[in-house]
């Protein structure tokens, strides 16, 4: 598994690709793969942790990006072929290496910018297999393996009943965040907003955020991790996330409704992929809608949205979503997508992969990833029927 080095695996605080890399290094390991993580020498892992890179480089100002990005690559390919595939969470430049080698590589390609970056894609889309975030992010002209949508540690966000009458921002503080519609919307509404994560504008949260930050209406904590992110989540009223680009996907969005708390969120890019209108939280098209929305709030039942979002976005759905993918690639199709897989040590394709009982431990948030995935030659996969929102709800309402 091949992580990114902006951050620490799992990360501390910021991290989002080093996040979702840890949870599914994780949970693969608990499903009883065989993972190395190619991350940070601080990094974390149940796995077997490979490094060369002392710290990450967005915590430690001697750590040149280019240089230690480059090393950390040629680490991982230098030992390709001890592994029976590579999953790639860092971005593109890991591509440059794939036609060097003969292990099958995966990218989780984590948000698509813009059309800038295709020449680092389109050129290896029969070398490598892409998998997308979400239906939304898919470029027309790439061809892709899978779609698999992020999972959590569900667990670790428990249902908050209630909740409060406070609003909820979290998330970068940048202009495509939506920070300033998100205070906006507080004022308009008449209610308390809490303000969470780090600055990644500078003058824009000088000029739109700090002006209003006065501790009473508006108050602005800065990055979060551990008991204090859970509590932030999951005791608003309601998450506001009125992005103003196309959001390939949305961590906090899953995580807040994973702890009961609704989402009012503009309908853009992947959010009618994950709040159900009307049940889950609210799509809106503008600033009007969402100040009516959050009156609607107290109809939602946030039991009900925690359930579906335990079964929609666990970590361990995630992962065993690439475990079909994985079989697929290996090119053994004999693993049947009905088949049940425990934590209980039990033999698949002929005892050629054993699963064991191994207790998976949740890391902190915020990471980036990228990891290499060690696998017994000869496994297959299968995708599963990815369920929806309706069924899953039904079930738990």
């Amino acid at each position: 598994m091949l992580a990114p080095i902006a951050w620490r695996t799992p990360p501390r605080h910021y991290g989002p690709w080093e996040l979702v890399t840890s949870l599914l290094t994780e949970a693969l390991v608990a499903l009883g793969l065989d993972v190395t993580l190619f991350a940070t020498l601080d990094s974390q892992t149940n796995g077997t942790l490979a490094g060369v890179v002392p710290a990450p480089y967005n915590e430690d100002s001697t750590i040149d990006a280019k240089v230690w990005e480059h090393r950390h690559l040629s680490h991982l390919f230098a030992r390709a072929g001890e592994f029976d595939l590579i999953h790639n969470q860092a971005d593109f430049p890991a591509h440059a290496f794939a036609p060097l080698v003969d292990t099958p590589m995966v990218t989780t390609i984590h948000g698509f910018s813009s059309d800038r970056i295709l020449p680092m894609y389109k050129p290896y889309e029969d070398r490598v297999h892409f998998v997308a975030i979400s239906e939304a992010d898919r470029h027309p002209n790439l061809k892709y393996a899978a779609t698999i949508h992020h999972g959590i540690a569900t667990e670790d966000f428990p249902l908050d009943p209630v909740g409060s009458e406070d609003l909820l921002y979290f998330g970068r503080i940048h202009p495509d965040k939506g920070a300033r519609e998100a205070i906006k919307v507080a004022a308009a509404a008449g209610r308390r907003l809490h303000i969470y994560g780090v600055i990644q504008d500078e003058a824009y949260h000088a000029r739109e955020v700090l002006p209003h930050v006065d501790g009473e209406a508006v108050i602005f904590h800065g990055p979060v991790g551990g008991d204090e992110r859970i509590r932030a989540l999951g005791s608003a009223h309601a998450l506001l996330h009125l992005i103003n680009f196309d959001e390939p996907f949305g961590l906090s969005v899953i995580e807040a409704m994973a702890s009961g708390t609704p989402v009012i969120a503009m309908r853009r890019g992947s959010m009618p992929e994950l709040i159900d209108h009307g049940r889950s939280g609210f799509l809106v098209d503008d600033l009007p809608q969402a100040i009516a929305a959050i009156h609607l709030v107290p109809a939602l039942d946030r039991r009900a949205i925690s359930a579906a979002a335990g079964r929609l976005f666990s970590a361990e759905r995630m992962a065993r979503q690439y475990l079909d993918l994985y079989r697929k690639i290996l090119g053994n199709a004999s693993f049947s997508p009905s088949t049940s897989i425990s934590g209980d040590a039990r033999d698949l394709n002929e005892g050629q992969i054993a699963l064991s009982s191994a207790r998976l431990t949740r890391p902190q948030f915020g990471q980036s990833p990228v990891q290499t995935l060690s696998m017994t030659k000869g496994a297959s996969v299968s995708f599963c029927q990815k369920p929806t929102y309706e069924d899953t709800i039904e079930t738990d309402s």
